[in-house]
């Protein structure tokens, strides 16, 4: 059974970068998608992008060219570098992995969850 863990969240000012990392533990973690959402207070959790095993990456539209996200097989951890942050970026952060397919955008289409952190964006 894999285990995810994020970490790097915090308060940051708009225009600034946080940098979040997703620890995976437990299974061969290169063979695996790994994907990142997000969910804001009242909100639905929503994608924000994903890496395939052979390196491939998609993002949302709302942080296409200014979100990457990336993955070290050797540390067994994705990354997620976040820059130009705006406030409607602040949501808790969540890392996925066991994705099932065909629409990685859909959460109900990965099976394992991280418990999330926290990204909040001042004005």
């Amino acid at each position: 059974q894999v285990q995810l863990v994020e970490s790097g969240g915090g308060l940051v000012q708009a225009g600034g970068s946080l940098r979040l990392s997703c620890a995976a533990s437990g299974r061969t973690f290169s063979s695996y998608a790994m994907g990142w959402f997000r969910q804001a207070p009242g909100k639905e959790r929503e994608f924000v992008a994903t890496i395939r095993r052979n390196f491939m990456t998609y993002y949302a539209d709302s942080v296409k060219g200014r979100f990457t996200i990336s993955r070290d097989n050797a540390k067994n951890t994705v990354y997620l570098q976040m820059n130009s942050l705006k406030p409607e970026d602040t949501a808790v952060y969540y890392c996925a992995t066991d994705y099932i397919g065909p629409d990685y955008t859909i959460v109900g289409n990965w099976n394992t969850w991280g418990q999330g952190t926290q990204v909040t964006v001042s004005s």
